[in-house]
């Protein structure tokens, strides 16, 4: 089983330039958790990402492409980055989530991937 663990960070809840970029510290320890994940196999892929402030977005609303520079009003809960894992259940990708160490404020979403296989009936 394929699950999507999302970091929704804490410190993307206020604005940040978009030169940001994490704490030395934490990015050790980040390195280190995601060491375990790929020592442990199952890790497949991870990404951090830039700040809002430093995004765009392409809406459709009215038939054609619109793009709006960022930061964005009304961000409350910001994509900061993902660990796309594998693993038996989604118990166990809890259990890697509550590993992360991650800051108080920050928050873990998981996410189990469609497989194709769920959409053949």
């Amino acid at each position: 089983m394929r699950f999507m663990m999302i970091m929704i960070p804490g410190v993307y809840r206020k604005p940040v330039s978009p030169d940001f970029t994490p704490d030395p510290q934490a990015v050790r320890r980040m390195g280190e958790y995601n060491e375990q994940l790929r020592a442990a196999g199952v890790l497949l892929t991870l990404d951090g990402l830039t700040p809002p402030s430093a995004a765009v977005r392409v809406s459709f609303a009215t038939g054609k492409p619109l793009v709006t520079d960022g930061p964005f009003a009304e961000t409350k809960e910001v994509v900061g980055g993902y660990w796309m894992i594998r693993v038996a259940s989604r118990a166990e990708a809890i259990e890697w989530a509550r590993r992360c160490p991650a800051d108080a404020d920050d928050v873990i979403e998981i996410r189990q991937v469609f497989e194709a296989g769920d959409f053949e009936r």
